[in-house]
């Protein structure tokens, strides 16, 4: 998906549904803790689905390099923060990122913004896995990539069957990580080593 371009209604349009929503809620938008609140959610609402407009393609390419390395590069525990597009509610957790490199590697704080511009988009939990996958792979052309997220969704806690310790764990491997046991293998234990 390409970025959206800029839109001067945007803010406009969010303030107005956010006083709706209101209205059909039962609240009154014109009293004293409310007066500001759609203002407050048209700002949120432009921060939580900024990924629209930014193009992770851009990112990517401004920080491609030439290695001779070939040993797995991983970087876990990024923090996700998305909304469920069922719901409109969050689901936020953790995202590890993991190739094998053949000939080029990414700067690796660009790995978390890959995550981030995909996350601030309205998702599931599996297009966001897969998404972050393929970019990495379609990108550097390594011998393979893994991206595992175990996230927490408010739409199944909050609501529906409020089950709180719930956590959703999803994968994507491909390349060498989807073919050989034994990478995908290493590439497990060393997300959960990190992480227990």
């Amino acid at each position: 998906m390409k970025p959206q371009s800029p839109d001067s209604n945007r803010r406009e349009t969010l303030e107005r549904v956010a006083r709706e929503l209101l209205l059909a809620i039962g609240e009154d938008p014109t009293r004293e803790g409310l007066v500001r609140t759609p203002e407050r959610v048209a700002r949120a609402w432009e921060f939580l689905t900024k990924g629209y407009a930014e193009d992770p393609d851009e990112v990517v390419n401004r920080a491609v390099f030439e290695t001779e390395a070939n040993h797995m590069v991983i970087v876990r525990d990024i923090e996700i923060f998305s909304l469920c597009e069922h719901h409109l509610l969050p689901f936020f957790g953790r995202c590890h990122i993991g190739y094998i490199p053949r000939g080029r590697v990414i700067g690796v704080s660009k790995l978390a913004r890959i995550a981030e511009i995909f996350a601030r988009r309205l998702q599931i939990q599996e297009r966001l896995t897969h998404q972050i996958a393929r970019l990495v792979m379609d990108h550097l052309k390594p011998e393979g990539v893994g991206v595992v997220i175990e996230a927490r969704h408010l739409c199944m806690m909050m609501r529906g069957v409020e089950k709180q310790n719930s956590v959703m764990v999803t994968s994507a491997m491909l390349g060498s990580f989807h073919n050989s046991p034994a990478t995908r293998t290493e590439f497990l234990s060393l997300i959960q080593h990190a992480t227990s």
